[in-house]
């Protein structure tokens, strides 16, 4: 309102200015002019009046500016604890009790992987190649999945027949390389029998804690005799979903747990366990058993040595043929004995010997006959009737 009045006395004051200049030449009366001019001065002085203050506006101003440095400043300041809160946790030492947990925990680490193991060696391969343990959930205790040594890895020595025993960490993206992995060509694993399949191998030389999550190349306590399935793709998804995990944060870390199952003394793993528990959260959690087996393929677990389905059942087909086929010759072979003249036909042992008795008496006795047993001490042996009688021995009356 106070703006418009404001306009409208800027605008008669105008007017009046210019009907006064128009008077003064023409000679006319100047009252009308004067009268605009007074109203013009009315309305501008009464718009002023009206308008607010600048003080006010600039008080203001300075009072939003004020609160805004205010805000601002609590904010820093809320910051700041924070911050200092997250150092002074990330510097926080463990305790001795902490520790001496997790010292028990990697203790009875053989312990808890023989009772797991022994409930696993005994498991077949019935069509699913990973399956789940214990519903899925780690079995991991307090002490497993304490932080008080931070990132930390330990690889089982090899058992007395050189198998890997087992791979235990707590990764974090501290552990994880930063250089491309070397050669392990070197390195020959139990069970290392290999042979190419189409354009692959058969075997693949499997970390058991991926080198991608530990840096750990050709150590033969992280490594054993995997199919190329097991390798990739089932352990290869698990490990990459750890590694996504870990490069998210240099703060996460995952207790994970890799061992090789055998069964008895074979030397070809029958299987990989794998555990892994994100610490304070479940985005890693799972708990799962992989068969170490390759499709169209069947592993002689007691050495490696393999076999493909499709040969195994050639052999087994000529195996049946020739087995039908000595079965047909020996049916004819008893069907032409049987048929034959007895004259003709031969009573002999698997040496070829006659097993007909020529008694002392001159008398012949064939095999089954009344008095065959009883002729103890025959003067001879003859192979047919023909020829006994031939002989000059007689048949038994």
């Amino acid at each position: 309102m106070s703006t418009i009045l404001i306009l409208m006395g800027l605008i008669c004051f105008v007017l009046s200015l210019i009907h006064m200049f128009q008077s003064f030449f023409r000679k006319i009366s100047q009252r009308n002019g004067l009268a605009i001019l007074a109203l013009a001065v009315t309305m501008i002085i009464t718009g002023t009046a009206l308008a607010p203050p600048v003080e006010t506006v600039y008080a203001a101003k300075s009072n939003a500016k004020s609160e805004k440095v205010v805000k601002e400043s609590s904010t820093k300041k809320n910051n700041s604890k924070k911050n200092h809160q997250q150092k002074a946790d990330d510097k926080k030492v463990p305790s001795k009790r902490e520790k001496a947990e997790q010292q028990e925990a990697l203790d009875g680490i053989p312990t808890r992987i023989k009772q797991e193991n022994d409930q696993l060696a005994v498991l077949n391969y019935s069509g699913t190649q990973t399956i789940a343990v214990n519903n899925n959930v780690p079995t991991f205790s307090d002490g497993d999945l304490s932080l008080a040594n931070k990132a930390w890895e330990v690889y089982g020595d090899l058992d007395n027949l050189n198998r890997a025993s087992y791979a235990e960490a707590m990764l974090n993206k501290s552990l994880m390389p930063t250089k491309k992995r070397g050669d392990i060509s070197k390195v020959k694993p139990t069970g290392w029998h290999n042979k190419k399949l189409g354009k692959s191998y058969l075997y693949n030389r499997s970390h058991l804690i991926g080198y991608t999550l530990s840096g750990e190349n050709d150590n033969w306590k992280n490594l054993i005799t995997g199919t190329a399935q097991l390798n990739n793709p089932e352990m290869l998804r698990h490990e990459m979903d750890i590694k996504a995990y870990l490069e998210k944060n240099k703060k996460n870390y995952v207790r994970y747990s890799v061992t090789p199952v055998f069964r008895g003394d074979e030397l070809l793993a029958r299987g990989v366990h794998l555990m892994a528990k994100s610490i304070n959260t479940d985005a890693i959690n799972f708990n799962v058993y992989i068969f170490n087996v390759q499709e169209g393929i069947t592993l002689n677990y007691s050495d490696g040595t393999s076999q493909a389905n499709k040969d195994i059942a050639a052999q087994q087909n000529e195996v049946f043929e020739e087995s039908e086929l000595e079965a047909q010759q020996d049916a004819q072979t008893q069907q032409e004995q049987q048929s034959a003249p007895p004259s003709a036909q031969e009573y002999v042992d698997v040496n070829g010997n006659g097993l007909i008795k020529g008694s002392k008496n001159g008398i012949y006795h064939i095999p089954g006959s009344q008095y065959y047993g009883r002729t103890t001490s025959p003067a001879a042996w003859f192979k047919t009737v023909e020829e006994a009688e031939q002989a000059g021995y007689r048949s038994p009356k």
